[in-house]
């Protein structure tokens, strides 16, 4: 699968995880699609920061990539809110629904611009190679979201790994917190 499929895949997964939310019945089923949507909007977030905006940078080289990672920031910081909420507050839901109106005109600025665009430049085999790295970085990625850590190389790259372990050991603990 290439990075553009990959991506596309991803964004499907958010948009069926904001239906999930406006179908749950009560409030701590609401608060579970929102962990895991935090989960993977961060995780996917992160990846597109660390490798496939540099890459698509180097294809256009023409700063088209600015715009489209610029739009990440106010995702995280929905998803920051999001992730200090509890089940039950108030604010969820009109976070939310914030939330899926910036993920919206993302999700359309980078499939209906960004990615034909990179597709038409782009080598085939180095989209598959890009696809197969951002697989295998969900593992690595960030799980919560970091609105104030740098978002472009080189301090990219040696941010979002130290994020990335400090969300998995937060998980942890929380997650033994809740058993």
């Amino acid at each position: 699968m290439d990075a553009t499929e990959l991506l596309r895949r991803d964004h499907r997964v958010v948009e069926q995880l904001f239906r999930d939310y406006r179908a749950a019945e009560s409030d701590a089923q609401r608060r579970g699609v929102v962990e895991i949507l935090v989960r993977e909007l961060s995780k996917h977030a992160a990846l597109e920061e660390v490798l496939f905006y540099p890459f698509a940078a180097k294809v256009l080289a023409d700063g088209q990539v600015d715009r489209h990672l610029a739009g990440h920031q106010p995702v995280k910081e929905l998803l920051l809110e999001l992730d200090r909420c509890r089940a039950g507050d108030r604010a969820q839901d009109e976070l939310m629904e914030r939330l899926a109106s910036a993920v919206a005109r993302h999700v359309q600025d980078d499939e209906n611009e960004l990615m034909p665009l990179l597709c038409a430049r782009a080598d085939e085999q180095a989209l598959r190679e890009l696809g197969q790295e951002l697989d295998q970085g969900k593992q690595r990625a960030p799980t919560r979201p970091h609105p104030h850590a740098p978002d472009k190389p080189p301090a990219l790259a040696l941010a979002a790994p130290l994020a990335a372990i400090y969300d998995r050991l937060r998980d942890r603990m929380q997650g033994r917190q809740r058993t």
